[in-house]
């Protein structure tokens, strides 16, 4: 995206958040030692928080939700083992094919709605024991889905999955980045949505309003394997603690008023809802709005042009989608204002 206009309004992702004054502070202060040798206090404190928060007996700070995901895969699944996802899921489609790059595993996709599988699908993507074929060895979930618009998962279905899983002789491995938009929107505990996974991947960075990282939790077995992985991975940090206090600062003030960012979506949704050429696909959960226009009318980058001649930043999402994701940075008056926009945008878009 060009940025010959200034982004007033940024709803290009969650991620764009900035730390307020008093995480800056909180960072600022922070304790610190040498987390690779285990020396950081405030990294400690952030696993321990994780850990207890996830219901796991241990957690890991890693710098992205991205290598969070792929060190789970690397500690699960062997070479030229294979592992069962969702195809539109983030580890199979944003992380370079890391799998293969990084651990020399292979991705069997299905195709969900919405980024959700069902129980129905999973037998015939597990691997027979044959001498020809890769083994499978691993199950992963997203929650909530990006690309299926924030959708959040059934935790029923979830549970069957996994339960299948386990009953095959498969790991299971939950993408959590926005786990807590899932929380808050369902009610129900970070423990329970994990207690399904051996390995959970959070993310402090997008919604929570934190500079950088992410944390993976699981038995003490799977963090001291993942901790190796991590440092071969170029993760292992040094006085990171900096890190961890803004981290933990969002934990602690930041995780409730996630209903807000909700609220505004569903505002974003009524508006959209109304502009004839401009369609919900599908009806958002959370954060996440995903619009599909009217090939008739205009293309995504054309919509998308024209907002950014507003002062509003949002991003095409395929072949006619466009997306908007709500976040701590952007109040109600500013949402108020996208949604007067998305109109005239289309107008113009169309002109």
């Amino acid at each position: 995206m060009s940025h010959s206009t200034k982004l007033e309004i940024d709803l290009r992702s969650d991620t764009v958040t900035k730390p307020c004054a008093a995480m800056r502070s909180a960072m600022a202060a922070a304790e610190v030692g040498d987390d690779v040798f285990g020396d950081d206090p405030t990294v400690n404190e952030l696993q321990e928080k994780t850990a207890a928060l996830l219901g796991k007996e241990a957690a890991l700070l890693t710098p992205s939700g991205s290598m969070a995901n792929q060190i789970a895969i690397r500690v699960h699944c062997a070479r030229g083992e294979e592992f069962i996802c969702e195809a539109s899921c983030h580890i199979n489609i944003y992380e370079q094919g890391g799998f293969a790059q990084l651990s020399g595993a292979i991705a069997r996709p299905i195709h969900g709605q919405y980024g959700a599988i069902e129980l129905s699908q999973l037998p015939a993507y597990i691997s027979a024991p044959d001498d020809h074929v890769c083994r499978t060895k691993l199950l992963t979930l997203e929650n909530t889905h990006n690309r299926g618009g924030g959708t959040v998962q059934s935790l029923e279905n979830v549970k069957s999955l996994c339960a299948w899983a386990s009953s095959n002789g498969l790991s299971t491995h939950l993408d959590g980045a926005r786990l807590f938009n899932a929380i808050v929107a369902s009610g129900i505990s970070a423990q329970d949505w994990a207690a399904p996974f051996d390995s959970v991947n959070i993310c402090f960075s997008k919604g929570l309003g934190a500079p950088v990282g992410s944390a993976i939790a699981g038995s003490r077995d799977f963090i001291r394997e993942a901790r190796r992985v991590r440092k071969l991975f170029g993760g292992g940090m040094r006085q990171a603690g900096i890190l961890a206090a803004g981290a933990i600062y969002a934990l602690e003030n930041n995780v409730q008023r996630l209903a807000i960012d909700h609220q505004h979506a569903q505002m974003l949704a009524q508006a959209a809802s109304q502009i004839q050429g401009l369609q919900l696909d599908p009806n958002p959960q959370t954060n996440i709005v995903i619009v599909r226009i009217d090939p008739q009318v205009a293309t995504p980058q054309q919509f998308v042009a024209s907002l950014q001649k507003m002062g509003i930043g949002v991003v095409p999402f395929g072949p006619q989608h466009v997306r908007m994701v709500t976040h701590l940075d952007v109040s109600t008056a500013q949402i108020e204002r996208v949604c007067e926009s998305l109109g005239k945008a289309l107008r113009d878009s169309r002109a």
